[in-house]
Order: C-alpha cells, then sequence, then structure tokens
C-alpha cells in the first residue's frame, strides 16, 4: 500500500484544479494535485471534435500565463487542452495522472484520501473535479427501442458516430445547439426543448465583461436572481441564435415527455421515428464518494464561495456559479482559487485570511521579470492591479488581474 502526507490535496487537475495549484505554489503550501485522466487537458481532448469555446481568448487564460492567441479568437478544444499541459509544466505543478479517489473521509486530524491501493493524508482537501461530473439522462431513456443508438453529449464526438435515419437531440442550450448544428450536415435533425435564449456577443466585450464579474456575483442580489434563473432554465445560447438553427435545417420542437411504442414522445403527442437519441441533459453532482455527514447521499454539501460551513479543512473550486457567473469557466478559476487559497493559508496560521482589495494607483515598480507586463497596453489607471496580500521586506505584492504578473511596492 502506498502512502503519502501533504498540507493540501487537490482533487482533478482541469483549469480549476492548476489554478488552486498555481496560488499555492506562490504561498509556499505543500501539495499535490490527482487526476483520473491519463494526460492534462484530457477532459478538454475527448469533447467533441468541432467545438470551440464560447469565450474569447482572452479570457481563457489562467493565472500567471496568458493564453497563446489573439485576444478575440475562440480556441478550439484541442488548443485548451495543449494551453493547460503547458500551463501545468511551466509551473511545474505536482500532479499525479491516473488516479481516481474512490472515497474521502475525516481521520481525528485531517482527511485520507482512498485510490486504490494508494493513501493519500492532507490537512486540507480542495475538491477540484469541476460542477457536473457524471451524465444525467432522463429515467425514460430506458424505455427506448434498443435498436435506437442513444449517446450522451459527452460521448459524442462527430457525425460518423450516428446511426442511419432521424436524430434527435434533447436539450436546446449550447451543446445541444452546436451538436444539432454539427449532425444537421448528414442528418435531419430534431432539436426537442424550450429556448434558452442568446448572449449577445457585446457581453464578452471588455467594458461589459469587466462589469458583469463585479455584479454577478452571490454578493449582489442581481446575481442571486441570475444564479436562481441559470438552475431552472439552463445557460443561454452563445454565439448561435434561433434563426441560425432553422437556417441551417434543424426542425425545433418541444420538450419530450417520455417514451411510446419504444419511441421519443415530445410534449404536444408526436412521436418521432429516429435512429439516434443524443441526450444534452447536462450532467449532476454526484459526491457520494465524498465520506463525510456534509454529503449524505451524495449531494453537494452547504458552502460559503467553495469553503464548506460544516468540514473544517474541505473547499470546492469550479462549481457553477460558487461566487459569480463565470466561476465555472477560465476565467473566474484565477479569482475563486486566489480566495480558496487564502483561506487555506489562514487555517494554516490560524489568522483572518487578507481580503484582496484593488488599489487606487499601481505600484510605483515595475513587474518582476526582465519583461515588461503584457496588459500595459491597455491599462487605463491602477484598476488592473490588486493586493495579494503577501508581504516582503516591507513591501506589499500586487498582481495584474489580466495577465496574472506581480509587482512591488512600498508597504
Amino acid at each position: 500500500m502506498r502512502s503519502g502526507h501533504f498540507e493540501v490535496v487537490v482533487v482533478g487537475g482541469g483549469q480549476a484544479g492548476l489554478a488552486t495549484g498555481y496560488h499555492l505554489s506562490r504561498r509556499g503550501i505543500d501539495f499535490t494535485i490527482v487526476d483520473a485522466h491519463e494526460r492534462v487537458g484530457d477532459a478538454w481532448r475527448r469533447r467533441w471534435d468541432s467545438l470551440r469555446l464560447f469565450t474569447p481568448a482572452r479570457l481563457d487564460a489562467l493565472p500567471g500565463m496568458p493564453f497563446p492567441a489573439r485576444a478575440s479568437a475562440l480556441p478550439t478544444k484541442d488548443e485548451m487542452a495543449a494551453y493547460l499541459e503547458s500551463y501545468a509544466q511551466r509551473f511545474e505543478v505536482p500532479i499525479r495522472l491516473g488516479i481516481r479517489v474512490d472515497s474521502l473521509r475525516r481521520l481525528e486530524q485531517g482527511y485520507e484520501l482512498c485510490a486504490g491501493d494508494l493513501r493519500l493524508n492532507a490537512n486540507q482537501v480542495v475538491v477540484a473535479t469541476g460542477g457536473y461530473p457524471d451524465p444525467n439522462l432522463p429515467a425514460f431513456a430506458v424505455q427506448l427501442d434498443k435498436d435506437i443508438k442513444q449517446l450522451h453529449s459527452s460521448a459524442y464526438r462527430q457525425p460518423s458516430q450516428l446511426a442511419e435515419g432521424d436524430v434527435l437531440v434533447v436539450g436546446a442550450g449550447n451543446s445541444g445547439a452546436e451538436i444539432a448544428l454539427d449532425s444537421v450536415q448528414f442528418h435531419r435533425v430534431w432539436l426537442s426543448g424550450r429556448p434558452t435564449g442568446t448572449v449577445s456577443a457585446s457581453f464578452y466585450s471588455r467594458p461589459t465583461w469587466w462589469l458583469a464579474t463585479r455584479l454577478l456575483t452571490v454578493d449582489t442580489q442581481i446575481g442571486r436572481r441570475l444564479g436562481r434563473q441559470l438552475g431552472r432554465k439552463g445557460t443561454p445560447l452563445v454565439r448561435i441564435r434561433e434563426k441560425d438553427l432553422i437556417a441551417a435545417g434543424v426542425t425545433r420542437a418541444p420538450r419530450v415527455a417520455g417514451v411510446e411504442g419504444g419511441k421519443p414522445r415530445l410534449e404536444d403527442g408526436r412521436v418521432l421515428d429516429v435512429g439516434t437519441v443524443v441526450w444534452c441533459t447536462g450532467f449532476k453532482h454526484d459526491f457520494s464518494w465524498i465520506q463525510l455527514p456534509s454529503t449524505t447521499g451524495g449531494h453537494l454539501p452547504a458552502h460559503r464561495r467553495g469553503v464548506v460551513l460544516a468540514e473544517r479543512g474541505l473547499y470546492f473550486m469550479g462549481l457553477p456559479f460558487m461566487y459569480g457567473h463565470n466561476s465555472a469557466l477560465i476565467d473566474g478559476a484565477g479569482r475563486d482559487a486566489e480566495y480558496i487559497v487564502a483561506r487555506i493559508a489562514a487555517a494554516r496560521s490560524n489568522t483572518k485570511p487578507v481580503e484582496v482589495q484593488t488599489m487606487s494607483k499601481k505600484p510605483d515598480s515595475t513587474h518582476t521579470g526582465s519583461k515588461p507586463c503584457v496588459c500595459s497596453v491597455i491599462k487605463r489607471s491602477g484598476l488592473v492591479w490588486k493586493s495579494t496580500g503577501r508581504k516582503d521586506d516591507g513591501k506589499l505584492e500586487y498582481q495584474c488581474k489580466i495577465c496574472g504578473a506581480t509587482a512591488w511596492r512600498p508597504a
């Protein structure tokens, strides 16, 4: 039996886990990351071939390393996978791949994580496996005729996987709309589900995004209202509009209500004769491997910005709307990780965590290192700088909120 002890163990080596590792490293905290995949970035590599990120490259970077593309480019899923792998290599993140954690339980002091014959002990644990790890299928899916091929969106790669005949895509969110457009080139496609609305491209402009990341959080009334609406209605479409689907030949249909004669039945009573059903019905939480009273039944425990209230030393990262509208996106990973790591550091020293505050003026000194900040061309004020709370030789450290580079100024 193999074993090891760490100050912190991070479960999950995607963008949320890597961002957490970055901030743990900067504070000199002993940690390791464990991930079930064989390569960093595999969660992105395994998605459908034509997938591009919904957010532009300038919003697809983790702290300390800009995304290597023009600011407005929409990276492919393989480009994002390569970026994450390069990120882990650049910062020498201690990550153990091919390790799936089977259980997490509390010891008299700290936690124990079991993965096969591996045992890891940790004073604190960050669960960064993402918000929706397991496919969510309706109960009546098993009633469909065995001759109808069924795929969840997580297993869809390209239209060649689809059986002959019509295709029913269930779920009209971003995944459903993208897969419907991908497969309508070769099949008649029905897209089932209520419209979720469309996000304007202007939402990703610098001023709008900057404002949204500050207003649409759990700290504001409008943010909390949006979080509840997204939970009920789903995420609005990005890039794709309803008229784009119609123009491409996709047939819109109401929700699937059940099964009749082994075939999918719509809410309006129509029964569709299809060869394939692609379930774009999202994912669900399953935290049953966390064997703690607060996660009984596999439910997500109560938390505040990822800090579990009932379990000292347990944290979550990458959850949808964990703090703001971008918490499950790459853009929000660095901010949320910085907050979590500040709490981890405070728990180690039993001191009050330092709140990150925005400077009114940028530091007198320049960035550390030989090159200037890559964001210098867009600086209009000191608003891109924020304190990290670190002190050294009478100086305070500040960080560029866009590229993650650091600078110091007298205290």
